[in-house]
């Protein structure tokens, strides 16, 4: 028997790998498919089952694609339905998998079809759960993805814990857990960066999972300090609801090389958004004007997301050159499927080109401390979350976060330069681009971002430690 976890760190998801005398199964798979395969075939091995634990609001599933592309069959548990073939299966059926069985545990609570597979070796001992945003390592997924008018949150929290105490609890402590996501997804509150742990463990550091919690204590703390999802959660539900295109499909459309000319002839002709992946430096040293900056290196496809609603906008990338197809993939994870070309040549063609540029205005740190230092009234803007806000900040700055930028425009002054900041550099640089896309000419990015500036004198309110703000 081989157990592999495949994680992937920017989207903080674990798709899992089960191997048996030739039999294979795929749970919760990425939407390129193509890794999968390639293990299936390296061991010999068939794949019989692509299982979902859910229908997946962060990213888009590779399961339609794979189970066309190895035969598997698809496999969801009680209360989904899809418009292609799947098999639903019964609570506590076994599916034999070569020498070991995946048990369904019907586990409603983060959606009504949430399923935890219980993983049997070949002597019968229960081994492992993949419990998908049923547990996580530290936390339990969110009930208010699912809610409707007929279920509220507080109903599907209500599920969550009995599923939790009827189906999960009672397994014993040895049995390992492999969740779908960890730090960093949406899906969750307050994860663990550690991605696997056992049963026992959690039981006794998980708060969810304390034994002398009622359900009344249960649905509060889980509900407690819930933001709002982002947009394009219902949209990649849909996706894998209904099926989608093939990932071949979207990656010939999206590998489209166009010369400075024939790019900003796409943009002006399409309403495309060009969007700009190079690294923050990079971009702010010249950019597309109205280039929006996601860079690739970092939380990229969820704050693609986050930033950009509309699933079905048309797309122009500026990428570093032989990323091209790393971006359209990674975008078409969370279902941006509309990509319609990149820049051949990145943005030095454009520039050769000799056509129009921007810059946005960067600092460093101390550079930000000395002008404060000469003019404490200077406009601080703190795009990090209210969180982290709350935990600490320069005493002055305004509290903006990257994720509601937009609700936040009438308080942003166009007349006076503000100085952008997040935690590292990443999200403030995002944001500069929003900015300066929406019309702001005055914005500074302070390098570094808050790690810089708490090793300056700019003055700061005291650190509370974040797990004591509710």
């Amino acid at each position: 028997m081989k157990v592999e976890q495949i994680y992937t760190g920017c989207l903080a998801q674990g798709a899992y790998y089960i191997e048996s005398n030739g039999e294979a199964a795929i749970i919760d798979p990425l939407r390129e498919v193509k890794p999968y395969l390639e293990k299936a075939e390296k061991d010999n091995a068939t794949i019989k089952y692509v299982l979902e634990t859910h229908f997946h609001a962060d990213f888009v599933s590779g399961h339609v694609d794979l189970a066309k592309a190895s035969g598997a069959t698809i496999v969801f548990g009680p209360n989904a339905k899809t418009t292609y073939d799947a098999y639903i299966a019964k609570d506590g059926e076994e599916l034999k998998v070569g020498d070991v069985a995946i048990k369904v545990l019907h586990t409603p609570g983060h959606t009504m079809e949430s399923t935890t597979y219980l993983l049997i070796d070949k002597n019968g001992k229960d081994h492992a759960i993949f419990s998908g945003d049923t547990l996580f390592i530290g936390d339990v997924g969110r009930p208010d993805l699912a809610a409707k008018s007929d279920l509220t949150q507080d109903q599907l929290a209500g599920h969550l814990f009995d599923s939790l105490r009827n189906k999960i609890m009672p397994l014993a402590d040895d049995v390992i857990v492999y969740p779908a996501h960890g730090a960093g997804s949406a899906c969750g509150k307050n994860m663990s960066k550690e991605t696997t742990d056992t049963l026992g463990n959690q039981k006794k550091t998980n708060y969810a999972l304390r034994t002398d919690m009622t359900k009344e204590e249960f649905i509060k703390e889980v509900t407690d300090g819930l933001t709002p999802p982002p947009s394009y959660f219902p949209l990649n539900v849909m996706m894998n609801k209904e099926g989608y295109d093939n990932i071949q499909n979207i990656l010939e459309k999206g590998l489209q090389a166009l010369t400075p000319e024939a790019f900003e002839a796409a943009a002006n002709e399409t309403g495309a958004l060009v969007l700009d992946t190079r690294k923050t430096e990079t971009f702010a040293a010249g950019f597309i004007p109205n280039a929006i900056n996601i860079g690739i290196d970092g939380n990229f496809a969820p704050w693609v997301g986050t930033l950009i609603p509309d699933i079905k906008q048309h797309l122009l990338l500026v990428t570093d050159e032989g990323r091209e197809e790393e971006v359209v993939t990674r975008l078409a994870r969370v279902g941006y499927d509309y990509t319609i070309g990149y820049l051949k040549g990145s943005f030095d063609a454009w520039k050769q080109a000799g056509k129009e540029v921007d810059t946005i205005s960067s600092i460093t740190a101390e550079t930000f401390a000395n002008r404060f230092e000469q003019d404490n009234a200077i406009k601080v803007v703190d795009v990090r979350k209210p969180g982290e806000f709350q935990a600490e900040h320069v005493e002055t700055a305004q509290s903006a976060p990257l994720d509601y930028l937009n609700e936040h425009l009438t308080e942003l002054p166009k007349d006076e330069t503000m100085y952008l900041h997040c935690a590292g550099g990443y999200r403030s640089m995002i944001a500069a681009s929003i900015l300066k896309a929406r019309g702001y000419e005055n914005v500074v990015n302070v390098e570094g971002g808050f790690k810089a500036i708490a090793e300056t004198n700019v003055p700061k309110t005291a650190f509370v430690c974040p797990s004591t703000l509710k």
